[in-house]
């Protein structure tokens, strides 16, 4: 869906510390029901009916002594597994996408994003691998350019990529970023507000909000609004989406100067912000599964593994897990290796963190930025 008139159109636990600042430690700013399996639309084109699987209930993972798989990379930020298991990491500030060997290794760049304009939290951002790669080979990026942020979809054979969306509202904060392919075979992405909280209520506006569309950029069919690609509205800025075994979606999501959230996802919902933060008791918004202060979280990727929710934190510097089966939420691995950016995990069940020392924010350890991997228990 280009150009960005098009996408930017009116188209129809926890302590309660106040802290005056962002939860990604930026200057502060003024400001369960089941996921519907939509399913393709038989009137659909074929590139915008992707095929979809039943979700894997993956083993939970083993958080002790982890396997460092690459050492030495520039402000890392997305993490997508290609079907050889070798995995893909976006470089935010270089537009680099390096491939890592599965087993770990040097990586090697791949593919470079031009026209990235890096700079405060834009960059190269979110990747996903197409379900269909082995058939299409495509890869999609979602990365700040230099009017605005946008999706692109490409091959890493070379060329130039192509813009599926574009229009999304950029500023030094606030971007947003994650892409994600759900099991319904379609793309999800997590737009911020841009430093602009009355956007995340409009709901014709793409900023602040999680979208769904098809491969070409096209508003998915079954999305709530119609000729929308909203999803869901009233978010800061997403940046972590994630499905359990159940088809449930959730959404990460930084708060401001009290709460970081774990939202279930719903279709049309609206999540509060900027008129709520955290748990408000109003009817009109959806109160989030899980709250955090926003100096114990700072939260961006995530991921699911057997019954559990894997959440990594940026200022809080841990791994949250939270069992999705009832019980509070645990954080491991405090301080051990500073900021936490991106969790995911790999085809052979093993979870894959990434830390973000290099991001600006962070102090640089030796070896930084690096992957850990965490092997699936037996």
């Amino acid at each position: 869906m280009t150009p960005a008139a098009r996408t930017r159109l009116a188209l129809a636990s926890a302590g309660a510390f106040l802290l005056v600042a962002c939860s990604d430690g930026e200057a502060s700013t003024p400001s369960g029901e089941t996921f519907p399996a939509a399913g393709p639309s038989s009137a659909a084109p074929s590139s915008a009916a992707p095929s979809s699987a039943a979700p894997v209930r993956l083993r939970e993972p083993d958080l002790g002594d982890p396997q460092t798989i690459v050492r030495g990379l520039e402000a890392p930020w997305g993490l997508a597994f290609l079907p050889d298991s070798s995995a893909l990491v976006s470089e935010r500030d270089s537009g680099d996408i390096l491939r890592v060997p599965a087993g770990g290794g040097d990586p090697e760049r791949v593919y470079q994003v031009d026209g990235v304009d890096a700079g405060g939290e834009g960059g190269l951002l979110g990747i996903a691998v197409d379900p269909d790669y082995e058939q299409d080979k495509y890869v999609y990026a979602y990365y700040t350019a230099s009017g605005d942020n946008r999706i692109i979809r490409f091959t890493l054979s070379g060329g130039s990529p192509r813009v599926i969306l574009d229009g999304i509202g950029k500023a030094r904060i606030h971007n947003g970023g994650r892409l994600a392919f759900g099991p319904d075979g379609y793309l999800y992405a997590g737009t911020g507000d841009a430093g602009n909280g009355s956007e995340s209520q409009d709901r014709d506006d793409v900023n602040g909000k999680i979208l769904r569309i098809t491969r070409d950029g096209e508003p998915a069919p079954g999305n709530p609004f119609d000729g929308s690609p909203v999803w869901s509205m009233g978010h800061r800025n997403v940046q972590g989406l994630a499905w359990g075994p159940d088809k449930k979606m959730y959404g990460i999501e930084f708060g401001q100067n009290t709460w970081d959230e774990v939202n279930v996802i719903q279709p049309g919902r609206n999540y509060g912000w900027p008129e709520v933060e955290g748990k408000g008791g109003d009817d009109r918004y959806v109160d989030p599964l899980v709250q955090w202060s926003t100096d114990e979280a700072s939260p961006s990727g995530a991921a699911v593994a057997g019954d559990t929710l894997y959440v990594a934190g940026l200022r809080g510097e841990r791994l949250w897990t939270v069992p999705l089966g009832g019980g509070a939420p645990r954080a491991v691995l405090s301080g051990e290796y500073g900021r936490l950016r991106t969790v995911a995990v790999a085809p052979d069940g093993a979870l894959w963190l990434t830390t973000s020392n290099t991001d600006g924010r962070g102090e640089r350890r030796d070896g930084d930025d690096r992957i850990l991997r965490f092997p699936a228990q037996k």
